[in-house]
Parts: C-alpha cells; sequence; structure tokens
C-alpha cells in the first residue's frame, strides 16, 4: 500500500495520535494541529531555491532575467542545467518536508492523508506567492510534482509518461506542467475508488484539483502565448550559449522564454 499511498501510509503514530493515546485529546488540538501544518507548510513554500541559489552563487536575481519567474526554467536557460537541477530538487524536497510535518502531528490518525495532501497544497501556495519574495514566485510545478512522489509513489511514475513525453516531444514545458497536474487529480481520483485504505478520500482529491487549478493559474500567461502560437521552447539537451549583451533590442530566446515553473 505504501507504493500506491505514499508516505503517510507508514506513520503509525504522530504527536495528536500520542495526546489522544494519553487521553489529553482535544478538539481544539485537532484545529491547533491543522493551522500548523498550513502555516509551516506555506512558510516552506515560501522558501524559493531559485532565488536563493541565484543570489548565493551569481550575486544575482533570477528575476532580472529572461521570464523573470524564480523557477527552474529560467535557470536553466539564465545559468545552466546545474542550476535548474538544484532548483527543481530544492523547490520539489520543501513539499516533501512539509508533507512529512503534516505525518508528524497527524500520523496514526483518520486526518493525516488530508493533512498531507493539505500541506502539499500551501506547500505549493508559498512557492507561487512566497511571503519571503513580495509575493512573487515560480510555476509551483517541481513542489507538486516532488510532493506527488511522496503521497502516490504509483500516480507519480504514471505522470511521468504524461510529463516527459509531452515536454521532449512539444518543449512546452508549460504545456506538460498544466496537463500533468489536472491528470494528477483524475488518476488520484480513480485510484481512490480502487485502493482505498483510509475510507473517505474527499479531501485529498480536492487537494489535488487546487494544486491543479493554482499551477494553471500561475501559467496564465504561458497559456495566452500557446493559444496564440508565440510560446518559447525549451530544449534541455542544448548547450545554453555563452551570455553576451544584447544590443540590438531583440533579446534571445532567454529573453522572451516561456514563464518558468
Amino acid at each position: 500500500m505504501f507504493f500506491v499511498w505514499g508516505i503517510y501510509y507508514a506513520f503509525r503514530s504522530g504527536i495528536l495520535r500520542t495526546l489522544a493515546d494519553a487521553g489529553h485529546y482535544r478538539n481544539f488540538m485537532l484545529v491547533l494541529g491543522v493551522l500548523a501544518v498550513i502555516v509551516v507548510s506555506y512558510l516552506l513554500g515560501s522558501v524559493n531555491f531559485a532565488l536563493v541559489i541565484s543570489k548565493l552563487f551569481y550575486h544575482d536575481d533570477i528575476r532580472t532575467h529572461g521570464s523573470g519567474n524564480a523557477g527552474t526554467t529560467n535557470m536553466l536557460r539564465t545559468y545552466g542545467r546545474g542550476a535548474a537541477a538544484a532548483t527543481f530538487f530544492g523547490d520539489g524536497f520543501k513539499g516533501v518536508v512539509a508533507i512529512l510535518f503534516a505525518c508528524a502531528v497527524f500520523g496514526g490518525t483518520f486526518w493525516c492523508p488530508a493533512a498531507s495532501y493539505l500541506a502539499a497544497l500551501f506547500a505549493v501556495l508559498g512557492h507561487i506567492f512566497p511571503c519571503f519574495a513580495k509575493f512573487k514566485g515560480g510555476k509551483g510545478f517541481a513542489t507538486s510534482f516532488l510532493s506527488v512522489l511522496a503521497l502516490n509513489p504509483a500516480i507519480f511514475l504514471i505522470l511521468c509518461f504524461v510529463f516527459f513525453p509531452l515536454v521532449f516531444g512539444t518543449h512546452f514545458v508549460s504545456l506538460g506542467s498544466i496537463t500533468t497536474m489536472w491528470f494528477y487529480s483524475i488518476f488520484l481520483f480513480s485510484f481512490s475508488k480502487t485502493f482505498n485504505p483510509y475510507g473517505d478520500y474527499g479531501v485529498p482529491v480536492l487537494c489535488a484539483i487546487g494544486i491543479a487549478v493554482v499551477v494553471t493559474f500561475s501559467h496564465r500567461t504561458n497559456i495566452g502565448r500557446l493559444l496564440a502560437h508565440t510560446e518559447s521552447k525549451t530544449y534541455f539537451f542544448k548547450k545554453k550559449p555563452p551570455k553576451t549583451a544584447d544590443t540590438s533590442g531583440q533579446g534571445d530566446e532567454n529573453q522572451t522564454s516561456e514563464a518558468d515553473k
């Protein structure tokens, strides 16, 4: 079942379960636990690794380059594959840490699945609207994608066969990101009807839909460019040319790049 339902299925006890077993459980502790998960997950999501890496290693602000977004694709086009990979995994694993925090609080209780998906949702919201960066962050896909790996490893593998063929076939990261997250909500609903260890799965499915909605919203400018056939393409294995000053007024592909993840 771990392969289907992820890390929260492995947690047999958490802070609230311990309090309940000790006879100290109260409803206000449940509310406090939910609020703690929401706040901590949002704050974790607000730590933007594109900004951290660009400022720490390049003494620069990624938001002044390319699409102006603090995410993996813009890091790839501006600084190269190494910086992009570090950004992707940094932004992705903060979602996993948020889920682990929810498990530590709610593990072994009926609310653990709902709390875990709520943590993923607010980590994504924090990434897109980070309080530490004037609410201007990335597109949320990296955080969403690795959160899926933690929550539903089996579905994550299926989604890999959605995302990678789309991106490598069309070279549109935005198209792959949006499509993948909507397929996630569909697959999660389907799986919950077949493999359901906890009963009602309404809140997790709603959170998955919420993630798809906010990821789509963060790509709204990309959608406009896709419809207008003006969206720039991303080539992950294309060697990045040396950065040169653009004096012609016509920026290269980096300057008109597709908004990154």
